[in-house]
């Protein structure tokens, strides 16, 4: 029987632990916390952290799968890198994984490559914020080089603000600093890509919804885009050119392009499969491209299909709330039971507390719908939201 290494065994993972079985895998499942969700769907569990680069891959060497992923998360990039390398098993390289995880080393690459992306500074600690203070254009955006999920994500409008914005950002840096860049507008998007063999096969652009400033938290996504035919393909050339500029050759992508005046600009690439149910859902669900399934091929060395089997519209929405504890939520089988709803999950139970939205762990959860067009999908995602109750005491 073939084998998977999953690292990661939270239910952003759960999507792929789950089609590995279904696809006849034995496997094998990675993470620190051995009470993660996805641990009871695995045949074996690995407690090891996930960004752990010796850890997971003397744990690889134990295991010998034939492949080995992780979904809707970049650090563990490093570590499948190193895993992947030591048992000769296709991967990406260390190059590749620090260009894709380390936001500093990814503008370089993009600036090095022609790649359209705003400017910026990369800020290591307070001496070098105020050697470069007198440089920076406002509004600008400060995030940390080493995060995501929008944590530590500041709009920052005037220079009074620099200082506690830094404190605010380099708080959410696992150590490696802050970049200070462009703060670019326009409407945001991203690509989902699986790139075989050097070629990048663009599935579908997605249109993002987020809660603007200060910490731009995603809210919601849909595809097909609604952009016209030339922007789309403008998108398109500059999503491949950030493959190309951090030097993925196999594996899924997960490019994030904000449309400006000026045209489509690079704001970050993962090389891995979006997260908040894009490419697990939204994609097969607009497409009917299996990204999961060629996601899994493709590390265990066979060639997927990406071909586009159907043309639909698929949405995703998150609800909103007040602050306080969550104290019950009604309505939502009634809002199940919509045509054209495929989910709706909760993400907090009654009795935790909620607040402002800072980054995309303080959601409450989300709907998902198909329609025959991504207008279709929102207004169902919409008109199921607007049937639920959430009580906030």
């Amino acid at each position: 029987m073939k084998k998977l290494l999953v690292i990661g065994a939270s239910v952003l993972q759960l999507p792929a632990i789950k089609r590995a079985k279904e696809m006849g895998y034995y496997v094998g499942v990675i993470d620190f916390n051995p009470n993660a969700v996805g641990v009871s769907y695995a045949d074996v569990f690995f407690n090891v952290s996930t960004i752990d680069i010796e850890g997971v891959t003397e744990t690889a060497k134990q295991f010998q799968p034939d492949g080995i992923v992780t979904l809707a998360t970049d650090m563990p990039m490093r570590a499948i890198a190193s895993a992947t390398k030591a048992l000769g098993l296709p991967g990406i390289s260390m190059e590749t994984a620090i260009r894709a995880t380390d936001k500093g080393e990814m503008i370089k690459a993009f600036a090095a490559h022609s790649v359209p992306s705003p400017w910026y500074f990369i800020v290591e600690n307070e001496e070098k914020l105020a050697s470069i203070q007198k440089k920076i254009t406002y509004p600008c955006i400060m995030k940390p080089l080493d995060n995501s999920g929008s944590r530590g994500v500041m709009l920052i409008e005037r220079a009074e603000k620099l200082a506690e914005s830094f404190a605010y950002s380099v708080a959410q840096s696992r150590g490696a600093g802050v970049i200070v860049e462009e703060y670019m507008q326009g409407s945001e998007v991203s690509v989902e890509i699986m790139v075989i063999g050097g070629e990048s096969h663009i599935l579908t652009i997605t249109d993002k919804l987020t809660t603007g400033a200060p910490h731009f938290v995603e809210m919601g996504h849909s595809q097909p885009s609604r952009f016209d035919e030339k922007t789309k393909e403008a998108i398109c050339e500059v999503a491949r050119g950030a493959v190309k500029a951090i030097g993925l050759e196999n594996g899924p992508a997960h490019a994030e392009i904000m449309v400006t005046k000026e045209g489509p600009k690079m704001v970050e690439i993962g090389a891995r499969m979006g997260g908040d149910c894009i490419t697990t859902h939204l994609v097969p669900l607009s497409t009917g491209i299996d990204m999961i399934g060629a996601t899994i091929l493709l590390a265990c060395g066979k060639v997927p299909d990406v071909a586009p089997k159907t043309a639909k519209g698929a949405a995703i929405r998150y609800f909103t709330t007040d602050s306080g504890v969550l104290e019950s939520i009604s309505g939502a089988e009634a809002a199940a039971a919509i045509p054209g709803v495929q989910e709706i999950t909760f993400v907090k139970e009654p009795g935790e507390a909620v607040g402002d939205i800072g980054s995309s762990t303080d959601r409450v959860g989300f709907v998902i719908a198909q329609g025959e067009t991504a207008e279709e999908a929102i207004g169902i995602c919409e008109k199921a939201i607007d049937m639920v109750t959430i009580t906030i005491k």
